[in-house]
């Protein structure tokens, strides 16, 4: 007799202030330098395009974008640290991608730590470019790092 493999439930909805405990616990796992809930309290106040993804009914991650001017910047990206590598980032992105071209943005751009890898992957398979760079950007043990800003003509 063969096991029956159910296949995850994956939704992206809107975020809202209810969903900020379990976005700080994901945040403070996932990055040594994390965001506050105030950042992401303002950021929903002010309307950032803020983005959930539940796998299951739970949170498996989030995305924050800001766009105006013809332009989008992706602010935060994270998925859950056991929910990685299973295309839950990659969804997340498309779908801010999206958002961004509806509301008439011609280009996005975000930053990503030089040794992020993996985030640096995906966003060149998605097309993105290296416009530069932005020096001692990010906080890191012992100093800080630079960014590496991404661009995307959309």
């Amino acid at each position: 007799m063969s096991a029956i493999l159910k296949q995850p439930t994956i939704n992206l909805r809107p975020m809202n202030v209810a969903d900020l405990n379990d976005i700080i616990g994901i945040e403070r796992r996932a990055y040594d330098y994390p965001w506050t809930e105030g950042i992401f309290r303002d950021c929903l106040r002010i309307g950032y395009s803020c983005w959930m993804c539940e796998e299951n009914y739970s949170v498996a991650g989030y995305a924050v974008m800001s766009v105006g001017a013809g332009e989008s910047h992706i602010l935060n990206i994270c998925i859950r640290p056991e929910s990685r590598q299973r295309g839950l980032g990659r969804m997340l992105l498309e779908h801010l991608l999206d958002i961004a071209r509806q509301q008439g943005a011609e280009v996005t751009v975000l930053e990503v730590r030089n040794s992020n890898r993996v985030a640096l992957k995906l966003y060149q398979d998605l097309g993105f470019n290296e416009v530069g760079t932005r020096k001692s950007y990010y906080p890191a043990p012992g100093g800080s790092e630079d960014a590496i800003i991404l661009a995307l003509s959309l």
